[in-house]
């Protein structure tokens, strides 16, 4: 019952929303005891077109969100009317990531962020249920692949949106965090939503968000990441699209994107992050990733550590899923470096696959393209007689962007970005750093989160820096400065450390490092900085040189 002492619409009911008025449902008690560092706006977001920024979008447009002066809809009285507008001359279409839905935009991700975000999560499922089956259950209309695990979620989803596009298929795909504008979170044939429909999205769903808010028992309202999962669930649904590419934002059982049924369940490598929430060890976290594979399904497995894998194969004998496994059923063959990436021969499925150009660097990320190709063969059901197109193939991973992924936003001196948050991905950042790149100098530019395994990721990078340049990105949680710079100093030493307050100035001073030079007989090219330690840090960096959301 609430005050009034009327019966509460129950989450776990859905019959029981009916006759609610959806309008003045409530969306957000003020008086809720939130944590105001974690209500803080999303970051990367911010950033995403600040006022130095090279997108040329939101910062330069200031906080206002007015709409401007209403148009004069009235023609002349010569003037010719259109056979559709009886008002005077048709107005021209809006530019739907032009300054107005820029505006509206930034109105609507304010609202959206005093919701809980995504490091503060009530794990459930019944909020984003009930919130679906409100919708008319949009998650159920199209075949899903279902992508968990610790690192390389976002390569493996991009990939296998890229192959099943080349493919012929419509393809949604739902993936986080970004790295500079939140629309690149959902994307349909293959590039983000526009502004306009994002707000379009977000208008349509909050009647029903509210609803299931005033519905909350506890009074957890739902979070930021339930309502971006409810509003790509509905993209997709209306677009419509043919198969959906759903990445999981963390662990799986109950993670928001986990009432969609997976036909193809993709588990990449697993290791430790969000301790606090996925336990203590890499087991722990596989058994909550492990929730995404389901009955009846395919379970395609990344190599992981035995016990981890023994975890992921229980789950799946449990709900007699099929099993694919990297090194067993599929791999990597071969791989060479090449210009701008990597030659690789991959074993499928259905067969080899070779002369694959894959312009990515890394052996981690010839692993994510077997893996994401032995996804795409179990969805159109693949086999020893059944073989995708070789040549499709090719063409798809030849075509595969991966911004923030040792991406160069610079040649001279080269300057390679890379969103490694945690120590996995910092040890495969530094491996591939060793094997495929021969700087004479290179210079790291770190900014890390505070709830982050920061001594992990400086371990990892130590032996393939000269020095590092620490500093802080503009999220709320970045670790602070002062700590950060004395956790550099007691692993590099402190002459090979430097502390910047900015991320603009910690990157001209890495920049100014790799050109000086004590030894005029040394030449000054071959010089590299390495901007990493963080999504949100790898995303303004992005920002800073000018490059547009992917």
């Amino acid at each position: 019952m609430d005050e009034a002492g009327q019966r509460r619409p129950d989450l776990a009911d859905p019959d029981s929303f009916a006759g609610v008025d959806e309008l003045g449902a409530r969306a957000h008690d003020e008086s809720d005891d939130i944590d105001p560092d974690l209500d803080a706006p999303d970051a990367a977001y911010t950033v995403g077109g600040g006022s130095r920024g090279g997108i040329g979008g939101i910062g330069q447009l200031g906080d206002n969100l007015a709409t401007g002066p209403v148009p004069d809809l009235l023609g002349a009285e010569e003037a010719e009317l259109h056979e559709l507008d009886d008002q005077g001359v048709e107005e021209p279409a809006q530019n739907p990531n032009g300054p107005q839905a820029r505006r509206e935009l930034m109105a609507v991700e304010a609202e959206l962020n005093q919701r809980w975000p995504e490091t503060k999560i009530e794990p459930s499922l019944a909020r984003i249920q009930a919130l679906v089956t409100l919708l008319g259950e949009p998650n159920r209309g199209y075949p899903v692949l279902h992508v968990a695990g610790t690192n390389g979620k976002g390569s493996v989803s991009r990939m296998i949106d890229a192959l099943l596009t080349r493919m012929g298929l419509r393809v949604g795909r739902y993936t986080s965090p970004h790295l500079q504008l939140v629309t690149e979170r959902i994307a349909l044939d293959g590039h983000p939503i526009s502004a306009a429909r994002y707000v379009d999205l977000f208008r349509d769903v909050a009647p029903y968000v509210n609803m299931v808010d005033a519905a909350s028992e506890d009074g957890v309202a739902m979070s930021k990441f339930e309502v971006l999962t409810g509003m790509a669930f509905a993209a997709f649904s209306d677009a419509p699209v043919e198969a959906a590419v759903i990445e999981a934002g963390m662990g799986g059982a109950w993670d928001a994107t986990n009432v969609a049924d997976a036909d193809v369940a993709v588990i990449t490598p697993i290791g430790l992050d969000h301790t606090e929430y996925l336990g203590p060890t890499a087991v722990d976290a596989a058994r909550e990733k492990a929730g995404i594979i389901k009955p009846g399904s395919v379970a395609v497995i990344a190599e992981q550590d035995p016990d981890v894998l023994n975890v992921l194969l229980k789950r799946a004998v449990d709900v007699d899923a099929a099993v694919a496994r990297a090194g067993s059923e599929f791999g990597v063959l071969e791989r060479e470096v090449a210009v701008g990436g990597q030659m690789l021969k991959l074993q499928g499925l259905g067969g080899v696959y070779d002369q694959i150009f894959l312009p990515l660097h890394g052996a981690h990320q010839a692993a994510n393209a077997a893996l994401a190709l032995a996804s795409v063969e179990a969805f159109f059901g693949a086999g020893k007689e059944r073989q995708l197109v070789l040549e499709a193939v090719r063409e798809a991973f030849a075509e595969v962007e991966n911004p923030g992924r040792l991406e160069r936003v610079r040649a001279a001196p080269t300057v390679l970005l890379d969103a490694a948050h945690n120590p996995m991905g910092a040890q495969a950042l530094a491996t591939t750093v060793t094997d495929e790149f021969a700087f004479r100098r290179l210079v790291a530019v770190v900014a890390v989160m505070a709830d982050k395994d920061a001594r992990g990721i400086l371990d990892a990078l130590e032996p393939v820096v000269s020095d590092v340049v620490v500093t802080r990105n503009s999220a709320p949680r970045s670790m602070e400065l002062e700590d950060l710079n004395e956790l550099a100093i007691s692993i590099f030493g402190e002459d090979r450390v430097l502390a910047e307050p900015d991320l603009e100035t910690a990157v001209e001073t890495a920049i100014g490092l790799v050109e000086q030079s004590d030894d005029p007989e040394e030449p000054l090219a071959g010089g590299g900085v390495l901007v990493t330690g963080s999504v949100v840090t790898a995303g303004e960096a992005r920002t800073l040189f000018g490059k547009e959301p992917v």
